[in-house]
């Protein structure tokens, strides 16, 4: 049964539910604490895994994962507290010493980076791993490991959220890392294309192609955004066109009643034919006496809601 509570955080008294976590609870109040491998939007669990969220909790000996940790009545918390944000800040520059550079990164504007430069983490004091070879072999989905910080948002993304279960970890301890099937090359999986995973991704591990130039580096900002519906089928997903130059670069999911912020591969990647040359962006109308091996012509806009008009 879900009780109002009360609790404070940084020194200001919320009221709360029971069933939140004290993410929730600070980001409904405007308080930002970094988390990566929490996502907030419908089918998303908290994982609690990449420890970016901690906070302080006065009278417990350690930090607790902000993401993971449900409020409770007369709970104390600091997100601000010396202790927090240093663990905080460690957090982040562990995970950026095996990231390309920011001018470098597959996406510079990322979840990852948004935190680092909070934090003013442009660098690492630790030694860089290997990094892992590119997998181009997907029509659509740039792979790049080296971004990849292990949070799990795509194994979640692709098991819990969409239930196609391609995506896994594989290995243990310091050699887990992100598997297609059974090692895979993304392009041979099973993966059907819906792009969740990239939608999910915080780091740019996973991009689409469309926004990549030809050795990984993000080139293509969009200019603009136009929200809009799924041409395709009847349900009605909502989704977020991409846009530079007058032309789509990629889709997002957006939340609706339809699609919940998902997509299908057709609503995701389907888009080139917005931009073919033999694509109709009029009403036309054949001639009874015009052969069809000729021209359509074009009519206008206004005969075309004049016959629209007299059928229903």
């Amino acid at each position: 049964m879900t009780e109002s509570i009360t609790i404070t955080i940084n020194d200001n008294e919320i009221e709360a539910n029971s069933n939140e976590t004290i993410w929730e609870v600070a980001s409904r109040n405007g308080i930002e604490i970094p988390h990566l491998c929490h996502k907030p939007a419908d089918g998303y669990r908290p994982d609690g895994n990449c420890r970016a969220c901690m906070v302080e909790i006065d009278g417990e000996r350690t930090l607790a994962a902000s993401c993971i940790r449900y409020a409770s009545e007369g709970m104390v918390i600091k997100t601000e507290s010396e202790r927090a944000t240093k663990a905080r800040n460690m957090v982040l520059e562990l995970l950026v010493t095996d990231q390309p550079s920011q001018v470098d990164a597959h996406d510079p504007a990322s979840t990852l980076w948004h935190f680092a430069n909070a934090a003013e983490l442009n660098d690492s004091r630790f030694p860089q791993h290997t990094a892992p070879q590119p997998d181009s072999s997907h029509p659509a989905i740039a792979v790049n490991m080296d971004a990849c910080i292990q949070c799990g948002l795509c194994v979640r993304a692709c098991r819990e959220v969409q239930v196609n279960d391609v995506i896994g970890l594989a290995g243990r301890g310091p050699n887990a890392h992100i598997v297609f099937d059974l090692g895979d090359d993304m392009g041979a999986s099973t993966c059907v294309g819906c792009g969740e995973c990239v939608q999910a991704c915080p780091t740019g591990a996973l991009m689409p192609k469309a926004s990549l130039d030809e050795n990984g580096v993000f080139a293509n900002k969009p200019d603009r955004t136009v929200d809009s519906l799924c041409p395709y089928c009847g349900v009605g997903c909502q989704l977020t066109f991409n846009i530079k130059d007058d032309k789509i670069l990629s889709v997002d999911g957006r939340p609706g009643p339809a699609n919940r912020g998902r997509l299908c591969v057709k609503g995701r990647y389907g888009f080139d034919y917005i931009h073919n040359k033999d694509r109709l962006t009029t009403p036309m109308i054949r001639k009874s006496d015009c052969p069809k091996t000729r021209e359509i012509p074009q009519i206008l806009w206004k005969i075309s809601e004049v016959l629209v008009g007299q059928k229903h």
